[in-house]
């Protein structure tokens, strides 16, 4: 909860969109487009909607899983997705995105969100044994198929190359080439791929994928940044006046995720996103594209799945007053139009359904609001398995308290933070045993842009920060006004940050 009711209540509708969308997976009320699996029957699963598709598809868990996670203590959920798609990974190390078409859909960026949502499996509820059965899976998507489309003279993948030509995306676009947001996409996989080798043992697998990591990222950079507008270039499209080369039009999931991918430098990472303020602002959230080049409609076109990952950029990139704006036009205007309670597949122009009546109108990728408040307005994140550590970094805006808990597999984390009659920062957190936490404590909130390094911050009543007095490993980040300090679990903390 927070001090803005409305956040409150949008919180509660994605996560009553997720409970709606998480069923038992059966033959006669899945997808009839050849998506029953006899491995699936009977297994708890995320749909993708409640309504439609009823199938559950890998993307999608990248928001609808963290949802979960955030919600619930039924992780199985998602891990049944995972496991089931990894079982039926192709010899090449391709994985299917759904269990439709007989689990053959060809979709290009869905086995890396396997990757993706793989290490928030493990990261959120500590999965080891899921990690250990499934890491050659891993190897063979991160060594093998995407290494075959790639193009050894730009080291990206590129569209084209390979078997990846007739291969589609999470909306089927009319994009090819070295398309940003499969590279950027491609980026955040090697790096949580890391993580999970890290887990595991496996160093040089780590090493390996670190450094291809940077390599994509080097190339995205210099290849594809548009200097005249400050954000990146889609790609190519087949045919018409951008035929091989790239097409004057700028994407918002390409850009929003180089940003939470590292791609991005601070000043590179503000000007996307000031860019995509000026550019795709709509009453109803943020466009998916800047203009209508490939396709008409794409510039009046809201995805609140690709939406999430642009607001998850703002806020960390300290933009935070953007951030919450974008959530209260976005969840806003579905929360004002029928059915007001449940969180839409996509939304059109003038913010109607964007396919009409074939609209899911109860769509789990469109929770993002859950992670988005619990992950950066409460602030509670995990960086170890299972939350083994883990930050609390709130992003306050224009909020004056929030408070909740996050389920781990050790128990909750409990957080409640305000900012009292003096001005002052107060939080308390509680925290599992065996568990380590890294605060990270605003000394400029409430819409100020001061930065006060010398601010006095308490700590059970012992100054952690003041005049160069410092306890509990107490850093400053000057880059966004936060000072950091390490605690461990198990017990309850009060903290209070005076400037």
């Amino acid at each position: 909860e927070s001090s803005d009711e409305n956040l409150n209540q949008w919180w509660y509708d994605g996560v009553y969109t997720n409970d709606i969308a998480t069923d038992i997976f059966t033959l006669n009320t899945s997808d009839p487009r050849n998506a029953y699996s006899p491995t699936l029957d009977g297994k708890l699963v995320l749909l993708d909607g409640a309504k439609r598709d009823r199938d559950p598809y890998v993307g999608d868990i990248a928001v609808s899983g963290k949802t979960l996670f955030l919600s619930h203590n039924a992780p199985e959920a998602s891990r049944n997705i995972l496991a089931d798609l990894a079982d039926h990974q192709r010899d090449d190390g391709w994985i299917p995105p759904a269990s439709i078409a007989n689990y053959d859909l060809h979709l290009l960026d869905y086995p890396l969100w396997w990757v993706v949502c793989s290490y928030d499996l493990l990261l959120y509820t500590g999965d080891n044994n899921y990690i250990q059965k499934y890491y050659h899976t891993l190897l063979k998507v991160m060594d093998g198929f995407y290494p075959s489309v790639t193009d050894n003279n730009t080291n990206l993948i590129t569209k084209g190359a390979g078997i990846s030509g007739g291969y589609g995306d999470f909306a089927f676009l009319p994009r090819t080439g070295p398309v940003s947001y499969y590279n950027a996409l491609y980026v955040l996989a090697l790096q949580n791929a890391a993580v999970i080798a890290k887990s595991q043992g496996q160093t040089s697998d780590a090493s390996r994928w670190t450094t291809r990591a940077k390599t994509v990222s080097d190339a995205l950079n210099s290849r594809n940044f548009d200097n005249s507008v400050g954000a990146f270039f889609d790609g190519y499209s087949s045919g018409g006046s951008c035929d091989n080369k790239f097409c004057n039009t700028h994407a918002q999931d390409g850009n929003a995720i180089s940003i939470l991918a590292g791609v991005t430098n601070s000043s590179r990472s503000n000007s996307i996103l000031n860019y995509l303020s000026s550019a795709n602002s709509r009453p109803y959230g943020n466009s998916f594209y800047d203009n209508d080049v490939l396709s008409a409609g794409f510039s009046q076109r809201v995805y609140a799945f690709i939406s999430y990952f642009e607001i998850s950029a703002r806020f960390k990139t300290n933009l935070v007053s953007s951030a919450l704006d974008e959530i209260r036009r976005l969840y806003g205007w579905m929360a004002k139009n029928d059915p007001q309670v449940t969180q839409w597949e996509g939304i059109g122009p003038n913010g109607s359904p964007y396919e009409q009546g074939f609209t899911s109108m109860a769509h789990g990728w469109s929770t993002g609001i859950v992670p988005a408040l619990s992950n950066y307005v409460l602030g509670v994140v995990p960086t170890g398995p299972g939350f083994s550590t883990w930050t609390v970094k709130p992003y306050p805006g224009d909020l004056s308290w929030a408070k909740g808990q996050v389920p781990t597999p050790r128990g909750p984390i409990t957080v409640q933070w305000s900012i009292n009659s003096d001005g002052w920062f107060v939080l308390t957190v509680a925290a599992p045993a065996d568990t380590t936490g890294t605060l990270s404590l605003p000394v400029a909130f409430g819409g100020s842009a001061k930065r006060d390094a010398a601010a006095e911050i308490l700590v059970d009543g012992k100054t952690a920060w003041c005049d160069g007095s410092v306890a509990y490993d107490a850093q400053f980040d000057s880059t966004d006004g936060y000072v950091s300090l390490v605690l461990p679990g198990g017990s309850t903390h009060h903290v209070t940050v005076k400037v």
